[in-house]
């Protein structure tokens, strides 16, 4: 029996109603209780996925196939491109989606329980095939939760407060690994509980949002079109030339994440070959390493989102965290040294903010169409994943390139990074025309 009160709404309306296509719901000013939610949402999102990523998933990879680093970019990539591939058709999905929680709350918890489905079965895995099956389901998961709350930000935010979600949501992106990262190394004689209790901070926080600001019921949601394959197709893709300041930012995300993702991909065995330890007891040290760099993170997303929002200039702010980025990545290439190590993340972290911020807002300026925001937030996202997907793959390969014995090229591979950010940087501050 179908329930009438809860319809997925992929299908063609009855032709002899005349509907009007989906509309954008009206932006008003956010109080600060809603934004304070979306927040810590989006703060339990990050340290449910990053958590493996920086840490957890080189543990157990080191576990299982000990010596074989280049394993984690190939589990990290594959479950990446599988989650990229299916991104946009959640997006259409979710942007016509009826039900009575609304169109993105049903995905933003469905997303979180299989993300802790994937994290668990990640943890119990005896090979490292299956550790690879769980990161699949793990990755999708908490990636279409995280997009859930992105939806939600071009649903509700208007321009005005733009700047300020990004920087807090770049900030929760840098400060929840943090934390979770020191809470995984607290339980770390439990492999279950290093992947688990992140986890499951992560998703009592997340939950928070819906139940205590609720999205509105989507059952009244109307349409005038069917979905097809042929439009499927469409939403993976966008025009150019009739989009030019959303390509020219999509084509500077991309080519900054890249750099981002060769700098970060390997942290844990970067900074376990720099300061000669196991990579087991690295976690202590990335923490701290971490808990140092939260107030530059803090101050610069901050700084960035709301002096943008203020100032009403985005791509002044976009271009000093690319430098940012650069200074970090050099400092870090030819560190051997702890105090040099944390001077270089301090930098790094800093700029991911004040890039993550202000860009963050630019998305939603030159944003085709915010009725459909999911399918073009979607492919908004494709600048970010693709590149955490490709980086994982190319990276091997540059630190192999002139590697002494067991000792891996990072200098090239940092220095690669600063080079990528900077010219990503460029793209967007020379070629974006629309935004400040």
């Amino acid at each position: 029996m179908v329930n009438p009160n809860l319809e997925i709404g992929l299908q063609e309306e009855p032709a002899a109603a005349a509907v009007p296509a989906i509309e954008a719901p009206p932006l008003e000013k956010a109080s600060a209780s809603y934004l304070t939610f979306m927040s810590l949402a989006n703060f339990g999102v990050s340290m449910a996925f990053i958590v493996p990523l920086s840490y957890s998933l080189s543990v157990r990879i080191s576990q299982l196939a000990p010596g074989h680093e280049e394993v984690l970019g190939y589990v990290t990539g594959t479950a990446q491109f599988i989650s990229i591939a299916a991104s946009p058709l959640i997006g259409v999905w979710s942007d016509r989606f009826r039900s009575r929680l609304g169109r993105r709350t049903p995905f933003m918890i469905g997303g979180a329980l299989l993300g802790l489905l994937g994290l668990t079965g990640i943890a119990l895995a005896p090979t490292v095939l299956l550790v690879g099956v769980g990161w699949v389901f793990g990755l999708f998961g908490w990636a279409a939760a995280g997009q859930a709350i992105l939806n939600l930000q071009a649903d509700r935010i208007p321009e005005e407060q733009r700047g300020k979600i990004s920087a807090l949501s770049g900030l929760s992106a840098q400060v929840a690994p943090v934390l979770g990262i020191g809470i995984a190394y607290a339980v770390s004689s439990s492999m279950l509980l290093v992947f688990l209790v992140p986890g499951f901070v992560g998703l009592a926080l997340l939950l928070l949002f819906p139940l205590v600001k609720r999205e509105g019921s989507s059952v009244g949601l109307v349409h005038n079109s069917a979905v097809s394959v042929k439009s499927l197709l469409s939403s993976y893709v966008f025009s150019p030339r009739k989009y030019p300041d959303f390509a020219w930012n999509w084509l500077g995300r991309f080519i900054f994440f890249m750099g981002l993702y060769f700098n970060t991909t390997f942290g844990t065995f970067f900074y376990a070959q720099r300061l000669g330890l196991p990579v087991k007891e690295v976690a202590g040290t990335v923490a701290i390493i971490g808990l140092l760099g939260v107030v530059s993170a803090s101050a610069g997303a901050l700084l960035g989102g709301f002096l943008s929002d203020k100032l009403r200039r985005r791509k002044l702010f976009t271009f000093i965290g690319a430098l940012l980025f650069v200074a970090g990545g050099i400092t870090e290439a030819f560190a051997h040294s702890l105090f040099v190590l944390v001077v270089g993340a301090i930098l790094m972290q800093g700029a991911i903010a004040v890039f993550g911020a202000v860009d963050g807002a630019i998305v939603f300026a030159v944003l085709p169409d915010r009725a459909q925001a999911g399918r073009y937030l979607a492919v908004v996202g494709f600048s970010q994943r693709i590149p955490s997907a490709i980086a994982p793959l190319l990276a091997p390969l540059v630190i192999v390139l002139g590697a002494n014995g067991a000792e891996k090229n990072y200098t090239a591979l940092y220095l690669a990074g600063a080079a990528l950010a900077l010219i990503g940087g460029l793209c967007i501050v020379l070629k974006v025309k629309s935004v400040r």
